[in-house]
């Protein structure tokens, strides 16, 4: 990290500037998300850019497989915010959860995914590629489970996104997209912890993402290789 860049003079005034941090991070966590990745990203310019005329498939290996660029990396939480806004798309729209609190909470929860990948999709496209694919999702199995299931996959999923942020963060070279990026694993860990409270996961659950500090005190990040064999059972 000592040697990240963040697009020049001008953006390394900004972010230095405490002020402007903190406008830009209250803009993330609101309504003003997509407009304020697009101005860090007009603000970063495009050192991070993919092939031109590249098209990046919404397939299981595509962001995964490229390097770690500022670009590749944003495709790559694209595609996980692509379906986990997808899976709570689905489980409202089927109906299976009838406590009226979790059809609420899924929707907020949702709200928030979709929001990420309005926001990301801003991201890919100021820095010169087109949008990533939504990919087409199974998640007949987790539905036909049940709410508990739904809930236990919910808690798992989420526990996943966050470690995927943060098997990034050392590797971001913008200072302003390394702010957006932890502002989003945040809000995956704070949905993590509500998921496994009401899943009944508790603080430590069963497995290395059940629970609501399944890591221990030191959570554990994931290379994109390790979060993309975990999310490939939801890709059909």
């Amino acid at each position: 990290m000592e040697h990240r860049q963040a697009g020049g003079a001008e953006l390394r005034e900004r972010v230095a500037d405490g002020a402007s941090r903190k406008r830009f991070m209250q803009m993330v966590g609101g309504a003003g998300a997509a407009t304020a990745f697009a101005a860090l990203v007009a603000a970063c310019g495009s050192g991070s850019e993919g092939s031109e005329g590249e098209r990046v498939q919404g397939g299981v290996n595509d962001p995964a497989s490229q390097g770690g660029s500022d670009l590749e990396i944003t495709q790559y939480a694209l595609l996980l915010e692509l379906i986990e806004a997808d899976f709570y798309e689905k489980v409202i729209a089927s109906g299976v959860v009838k406590d009226p609190k979790l059809v609420d909470m899924a929707k907020r929860i949702g709200e928030n995914e979709q929001e990420h990948v309005d926001a990301l999709s801003g991201v890919v496209k100021q820095l010169g590629s087109p949008a990533v694919e939504k990919p087409k999702t199974k998640f007949d199995s987790v539905l036909a489970g049940g709410e508990a299931k739904i809930l236990a996959t919910a808690a798992m999923v989420e526990n996943v996104g966050a470690s995927a942020y943060l098997g990034q963060a050392d590797k971001i070279m913008s200072e302003d997209i390394l702010n957006a990026a932890l502002a989003i694993h945040t809000v995956e860990a704070r949905h993590a912890a509500a998921l496994n409270d009401l899943a009944g996961n508790g603080l430590r659950g069963s497995g290395e993402f059940v629970g609501a500090v399944p890591d221990g005190a030191f959570a554990k990040p994931k290379t994109m290789d390790e979060v993309m064999k975990l999310v490939k059972p939801f890709i059909a």
